[in-house]
């Protein structure tokens, strides 16, 4: 494994998953060529995510959660005698066994009442939240589990679930909740992050062998509505041991929030004593609830959600910027992915501590930066790493041309080369410019030596300056012959936030180990995570050359595979990984796109077959055998997670623009097109790079 570096890079960049030629061009002519939007994680790109969507969202869940508190179902008033009402109809057309039921109840006197404002809201925010098809397959699913239960069948094995999916803003997801229970409340939602999970609710079975549906239906809506000073009146009953069973059931199972107690119904008639059993919430539940909601509300911090566009730009730079300009440091900000420079991106961001006013008034100051602003909102909490969908890219590649001694027509090889990536894919390489392309120090390099602790060395690897002659690498060079932060900080150029910061630092602590340490805090916990993450997805690149180099493209045994699939993301857990078995590779069980690597952390497993001996080999190379990926002293934990070595670009399309259709502005001045360029239109998976997919594309490196 003693391989050097460049050969190590060059290395990584041999393999490619189709056999077509491609053809040669030119990305990044200028910013406006390179255009990335963001799509969130209902699927809507950021820089269309208008207003008018916003509102709709918005102007239900108020409403929705004034619903969950206030019912419009007044219980208090009516000794409850059953529910006929829209949902129970689609409650019990899930089953023809129900309408004998229902029409028995009704000779009995069953009180009516119409659909309630709160039930119309709950049907909207489900509409609004879900898209088509989740709303689809969750009443189908709720309907699966009533007509499972109608047909006294039991639910064999763990308890069947169904995904809502991640919804990330709070309110959403507490508004959700709500209206799920309260149009089903024979099932229950549990939260697992950001991720709403439905299952059937247990108790609701339960109850339904004590009181009849409808009472069991209208019971935990109740319940759940949690109505301050209402009561709910069971029907009246004559038999006391069947009463002392439901006061029993509410009593264990609900105690701590309600009470139960028995009255004679109105028409006390002592030859036949018909009994209520009336619910009424606790008093001191609710003061304690609303104390606590007194309390969250006073230590609530201001978040403010924004779409931000920036040109030309690093993203950290963009965000260093907006700090300055609201008076709040760098890690108030949060994101769901990086973005490139050279572009024009559009991302969703979210800045604690700063109203949605206060963003609006530097809308202004910092457009002449190449930063706009807007979709500002109020949310409930901050953004994380990977919470994205993916991207969407509008690129165009000028100077079309064949590959040297090609002679076909230019036209037929792109074509052949869209068709090839529609169907065959690329390899999820990490693009270049997770590694600083170009630069002499790659972030790889500074990872490394953060994991092995050598914090005056990485410090040292982030301000070695470049072989150019400008202002910020003359301060680096100073640094590196003085190792005087405070002369440096005094040369460094202001934009430079990163550096000045930790120059800053280094001056008041030292340029001892503990002082390096203090100076690699001054930057978010984002941005030192990111220099580990770095060095772990150079082995990735590396690791992906060497399994297709020495397996191909066919899935063997030892191979991890994902077991669902195709995934949007990385982060997925161990269960869902699959060791490939002799067996399993003769019969060709698994496709090559399920074939994942583990990126490294303390948190994975290993391929069994070579690759897995090629991790620890090139561990061992890099010092980092005992290595367990958390770097205490930095508070950094990198858990690991597992890639897919292929993926597919989704809704590729492209155009030709013929000789002169355009003008395109460089940085030095306006260049007349005399040649033909394409613009490629695609969508990608978060953590998938354009430039990785237009290198299949091309078979050139871009």
């Amino acid at each position: 494994m003693e391989e050097d570096t460049d050969y190590r890079i060059r290395f990584s960049s041999l393999c490619y998953i189709s056999d077509h030629i491609g053809f040669c061009g030119t990305i990044k002519s200028s910013p406006s060529d390179f255009v990335v939007i963001e799509i969130d994680e209902q699927g809507q790109l950021v820089n269309k995510a208008t207003d008018e969507h916003l509102c709709k969202i918005n102007n239900i869940l108020p409403e929705l959660n004034n619903f969950a508190k206030n019912p419009k179902l007044d219980l208090q008033s009516l000794p409850f005698e059953g529910v006929h009402n829209q949902e129970l109809d689609d409650l019990t057309r899930c089953s023809d066994g129900d309408q004998n039921q229902q029409s028995s109840l009704e000779n009995e006197g069953i009180v009516e009442y119409e659909i309630s404002k709160g039930e119309e809201e709950t049907a909207d925010v489900l509409d609004c939240i879900l898209d088509e098809k989740t709303n689809e397959l969750l009443n189908q699913f709720a309907c699966d589990i009533k007509e499972k239960w109608d047909s006294k069948t039991e639910l064999l094995g763990p308890s069947p679930e169904f995904s809502l999916g991640r919804i990330i803003d709070k309110e959403q997801r507490a508004s959700l909740h709500s209206a799920v229970r309260q149009k089903f409340p024979y099932l229950i939602t549990v939260g697992k992050n950001s991720e709403i999970v439905v299952k059937p609710n247990l108790e609701y079975k339960e109850l339904c062998h004590l009181v009849s549906e409808e009472e069991a239906f209208a019971f935990f809506k109740y319940l759940d509505a949690k109505k301050e000073n209402s009561k709910f009146t069971f029907k009246p009953d004559t038999k006391k041991e069947h009463r002392k069973a439901v006061h029993h059931f509410v009593n264990k199972k609900f105690g701590n929030l309600v009470e139960t107690k028995s009255f004679p119904e109105l028409n006390y008639n002592a030859d036949n004593p018909k009994v209520v059993i009336t619910v009424k919430f606790r008093e001191k539940a609710h003061k304690r609830r609303k104390r606590s909601l007194l309390e969250c509300q006073e230590r609530k911090v201001t978040y403010t959600a924004f779409t931000l566009r920036k040109e030309n730009l690093e993203m950290f730079e963009a965000i260093s910027l907006l700090a300055i300009k609201l008076g709040v440091i760098p890690s108030d900000f949060s994101y769901a992915g990086l973005k490139d420079k050279k572009a024009i991106t559009y991302q969703a961001m979210v800045v604690r501590k700063v109203t949605p006013e206060r963003l609006k008034n530097i809308e202004k100051e910092i457009e002449k930066k190449g930063v706009n602003v807007f979709n500002i909102r109020t949310v409930n909490d901050s953004l994380r790493l990977g919470q994205l969908k993916g991207n969407h890219f509008d690129i165009i590649i000028r100077n079309l041309k064949n590959q040297i001694n090609d002679s076909a027509l230019l036209k037929e090889r792109i074509l052949e080369a869209i068709e090839n990536a529609k169907s065959k894919g690329f390899v999820n390489y990490y693009g270049p410019q997770r590694f600083g392309k170009g630069r002499k120090v790659h972030t790889d390099q500074i990872g490394l030596a953060l994991l092995k602790s050598e914090m005056v060395k990485a410090v040292k690897l982030f301000l070695t300056p470049e072989d150019l002659d400008d202002p910020v690498n003359r301060a680096k060079k100073y640094f590196l012959q003085t190792e005087d932060a405070k002369g440096t900080h005094s040369l460094m150029p202001e934009f430079k936030v990163r550096e000045r910061a930790m120059l800053e630092s280094l001056h008041r602590f030292g340029m001892t180990e503990e002082g390096c340490i203090q100076a690699w805090f001054s930057f978010p916990h984002s941005m030192r995570i990111f220099y580990v993450h770095a060095y772990s997805s150079k082995i990735w690149n590396e690791a992906v050359s060497y399994r297709l180099a020495t397996y191909g493209s066919r899935v063997v045994e030892g191979d991890l595979v994902h077991l669902d699939g195709d995934v949007d993301n990385e982060h997925f857990s161990n269960s869902k990984v699959h060791l490939v078995t002799e067996e399993e590779e003769s019969a060709n069980t698994y496709a090559m796109h399920q074939v994942v690597l583990p990126v490294l952390g303390y948190n994975i497993q290993y391929p069994t077959n070579k690759v897995g001996q090629w991790y620890h080999e090139v561990l061992s190379r890099d010092g980092l055998q005992a290595c367990r990926f958390k770097v205490p002293a930095l508070k950094l934990n990198a858990p690991g997670c597992y890639r897919q070595i292929l993926k597919y670009p989704h809704n590729l399309s492209y155009q030709l623009i013929e000789e002169h259709d355009i003008d395109v502005k460089t940085e030095d001045s306006y260049i007349n097109e005399a040649t033909s360029s394409l613009l490629v239109s695609f969508d990608l998976d978060s953590s998938c790079y354009a430039t990785v997919c237009l290198r299949e594309i091309m078979k050139h490196d871009v």
